[in-house]
């Protein structure tokens, strides 16, 4: 009987309750010029109302490079390769693990590399450390367990919109909570709080994360350490990657010196078009601090141009060291010392024995032999022994315009040929300002593979040249 009646009276307060309606909103149609663009800040990387996260290993350079990312934004000067949308913007800088005179240094670093002065910052750039009092705590775990602190969200809020802040950059991200990094659904939660300060405060925040022990492997966002709920919750994640030994060889830069390059890029491309990695190097500017002449030498990022080896080649260079190849006899090795690379060397204006130059010499070599240019034969030499020998294969001419490895398979429509069958590189620089330039690498490197000097498998392939055009 009881059971009937609690049933009856259940039945009763169902039928008191409206049925809920849930309609289909038919798509108003526009037109795409009229949608409105989104709301950019820098490059295609920063985005009003969202969070973007940095993932990099440490001592790589990433707080030297959102300095100079911070100058760039507050002067709208191209200072790294990106466009600042508008005009100049306000940027708070919040770091958690360096005093002020630290970071002192590195922004001037960079204002005196860039040759800035104080009015180009003017009012725009603010900078808070934890390390000077200016702590940041968002998410406890209290005696209630897990708790966002909703003011201190409310108070950033405030004073990003009566700062009007357009980038805030939160570093490190681990420093700004007190909750175990590996925790997925506590991590998600403080990251979308971010996204909630961002998005009322139409700014643009960047939390900048350190990796797992990755070693020597390749960082992507799922390198980052800890919760992978915070890439997960961020629009996009830029990772920095130092430039490994292979891609040093293959450029004929030094071991050591290739610590001072690395390469940036989205790792998630969910809502802007996908970007090559661009590259920079930490050039060393003095500060001539503490009264001292020899002051502080302090790493400022500066953009850099992975060199093309085949700028400013023509159809008559390559004719020229066809010729010297046939009237000649020249060994396919680059240890060889008849190697074909000499004859290349002489074409060019080149030196074997500076590495620079013979990284740009095997690379020629290389796409040449692979689109028939030449062919190696294998030959007794001066001491009667089998050695393989370079050989001119087909003869190179201006209609020499279908390459075996071509843009064809890159996705590139076949152009006409031209005088030279190379056009400008993507972004400017080359390989003959690498090696001549005082602002560029010339240390001395390494080529391991006898079999191996091109440039294929670079993040940032040069492109073009007669190792597509013949």
């Amino acid at each position: 009987m009881r059971t009937s009646s609690l049933l009856e009276r259940t039945a009763k307060a169902d039928a008191t309750i409206a049925p809920l309606t849930i309609a289909a909103t038919p798509y108003d149609w526009r037109d795409p010029a009229d949608i409105p663009l989104r709301p950019w800040v820098y490059g295609r990387w920063l985005l009003r109302g969202t969070v973007t996260a940095v993932v990099a290993p440490g001592g790589i350079g990433k707080s030297t490079y959102l300095s100079a990312t911070a100058l760039a934004l507050v002067t709208a000067r191209d200072l790294l390769g990106k466009t600042t949308w508008g005009d100049r913007k306000r940027v708070w800088i919040w770091n958690l693990e360096d005093d002020l005179d630290e970071l002192a240094r590195s922004i001037q670093a960079a204002a005196k590399h860039f040759g800035l002065c104080a009015s180009d910052i003017g009012e725009n750039l603010f900078v808070d450390s934890a390390m000077e009092g200016t702590g940041l705590c968002t998410a406890i775990i209290g005696e209630s367990g897990f708790e966002i602190k909703a003011p201190v969200f409310a108070a950033i809020t405030a004073e990003l919109i009566r700062r009007e802040i357009d980038v805030l950059i939160i570093d490190p991200f681990v420093s700004s909570h007190e909750i175990e990094e590996n925790d997925n659904s506590k991590i998600d939660k403080i990251a979308k709080a971010w996204g909630r300060v961002a998005k009322a405060a139409n700014c643009a925040i960047v939390l900048v994360h350190h990796t797992s022990k990755a070693g020597a492997a390749e960082v992507t966002a799922l390198s980052a350490r800890g919760a992978v709920a915070l890439v997960n919750a961020c629009r996009s994640a830029l990772v920095l990657n130092r430039m490994t030994l292979d891609e040093a060889q293959k450029l004929g830069i030094d071991g050591a010196e290739r610590r001072r390059y690395f390469n940036v890029q989205d790792d998630k491309h969910n809502r802007a078009p996908a970007e090559v990695a661009d590259w920079y190097r930490l050039a060393s500017v003095n500060l001539c601090n503490g009264g001292h002449t020899l002051g502080d030498n302090i790493g400022v990022a500066e953009p850099w141009i992975v060199p093309d080896p085949f700028e400013d080649v023509s159809v008559d260079h390559l004719i020229r060291v066809q010729r010297k190849v046939a009237e000649g006899s020249y060994k396919a090795h680059h240890t060889a010392v008849d190697w074909a690379g000499l004859a290349v060397a002489e074409v060019f204006g080149l030196d074997v024995a500076i590495k620079p130059d013979k990284a740009r010499i095997m690379a020629m070599l290389k796409e040449w032999q692979a689109n028939g240019m030449f062919k190696l034969e294998e030959r007794l030499d001066k001491n009667r022994q089998w050695k393989k020998f370079l050989a001119v294969d087909r003869w190179a001419n201006d209609a020499s315009a279908t390459p075996v490895k071509g843009v064809a398979s890159r996705d590139i429509a076949v152009e006409q040929p031209s005088a030279t069958l190379h056009p400008p590189p993507v972004r400017g620089g080359g390989v003959a300002a690498a090696a001549g330039s005082s602002d560029q690498v010339s240390q001395p490197g390494g080529i391991d593979d006898p079999n191996d000097g091109g440039f294929e498998g670079f993040d940032h392939p040069p492109v073009g040249g007669l190792r597509k055009a013949v």
